[in-house]
């Protein structure tokens, strides 16, 4: 059945099961929830007076890259109620904004805000993944007032993405984080204790932290179990390890290559974390549009719709093997990373298949 008679049938029965929270509708008719991160980088001016037009780097690629929707502005609610519309019809139950802290305050936001504004946001929960690789929090204080941003703009809203009734934190890279506490002359587990403390104080019972690893003994075993992390997940991965550097892989040089470094991770952390893993799923890398990757051949780890899927169904068989560890969540990489080729919203070329190809795969 494909996408479109499928998107009907999808929003006749939400209609009838639900008209308060049509989202949960979608969410009841499979056992697997789906998360997808989504780039803010695509409104006038959102990387500063450099580069006013944000697409500039992406027309010279259009015959590959073009959105269905056209060079469309993300700060805009009629954007992001497209968007979300989609996602939903195709079993996709939560976006995941790529989020900024710079100079005391939130940079990029503007997609996430054009969410908060968009009707169809009911339908399609929303998380943020803290993307800390910038030079703050520098202080303990700094680090107080970027979780009382979080606590006050964000954690509080009905829409945001809970588990265990704790609003969820990705979080972008624990090497950063680690490097920053001990700058701070402080712990990752003292700063998490630290956050969560401020939570329950401004009545929120906890946050949940999924931190992004590679499948490495030291990050998936001692640091994110020991600093109290409550999952793992990733935004994407470039190469192979199972455990120890010595089994670490070149970055790959296909799509099938790339599937084949995240079976390769997916396998070792399911087995050996001690913690929850959301498994981590792409659409590729090809970084070409802005300047090329600095491992030779990388930028041809793109995929097709045919080889995402198998990529997909690699992804669900494993959540079906690991209910529990997986608790059949994944993650998808990406919405709409145009610079770094992972792209799954529609396009000029392929249309719905990507979303149609997840459909295939996750939704009865």
């Amino acid at each position: 059945m494909n996408l479109a008679l499928r998107s009907i049938l999808l929003r006749i029965a939400v209609a009838l099961a639900c008209v308060v929270a049509p989202w949960a509708a979608v969410a009841a008719s499979t056992p697997y929830q789906l998360g997808i991160y989504y780039y803010p980088g695509w409104s006038p001016g959102v990387k500063g007076p450099t580069e006013p037009d944000t697409w500039s780097s992406i027309k010279p690629y259009a015959k590959d890259r073009e959105p269905m929707l056209g060079w469309y502005r993300d700060d805009k609610a009629v954007t992001l109620d497209r968007q979300l519309g989609w996602m939903s019809d195709a079993g996709i139950s939560f976006v995941i904004f790529d989020w900024y802290w710079e100079n005391a305050k939130p940079a990029t936001q503007t997609a996430v805000l054009a969410y908060l504004a968009a009707a169809q946001r009911t339908k399609v929960k929303y998380s943020l993944m803290w993307a800390n690789h910038t030079a703050e929090p520098k202080t303990l204080g700094e680090w107080d007032a970027l979780v009382d941003f979080w606590l006050a703009n964000h954690f509080k809203r009905p829409e945001y993405l809970r588990i265990d009734n704790k609003p969820v934190m990705f979080v972008f890279s624990p090497d950063v984080l680690r490097s920053q506490a001990t700058a701070m002359g402080t712990t990752t587990a003292a700063m998490l204790t630290r956050a969560r403390a401020r939570a329950s104080a401004a009545g929120v019972p906890g946050i949940y932290f999924v931190l992004g690893v590679v499948a490495s003994q030291f990050w998936v075993r001692d640091f994110a179990f020991n600093s109290g992390f409550d999952a793992l997940s990733a935004y994407n991965y470039h190469f192979g390890i199972a455990g120890e550097d010595s089994t670490r892989t070149p970055y790959s040089k296909s799509y099938d290559e790339l599937d084949q470094y995240y079976r390769m991770q997916w396998n070792w952390i399911v087995k050996y974390s001690k913690l929850p893993y959301f498994v981590p799923m792409t659409a590729g890398w090809d970084r070409t549009p802005w300047g090329g990757s600095s491992q030779p051949g990388h930028d041809n780890s793109v995929s097709t719709p045919a080889t995402f899927e198998a990529h997909l169904r690699a992804g669900k068989a494993l959540m079906d093997a690991n209910p529990d560890k997986t608790k059949r969540i994944g993650v998808l990489c990406c919405w709409n990373e145009y610079g770094e080729g992972s792209i799954i919203e529609p396009t000029k070329k392929f249309g719905m298949q990507y979303l149609e190809r997840i459909q295939d795969v996750f939704v009865p």
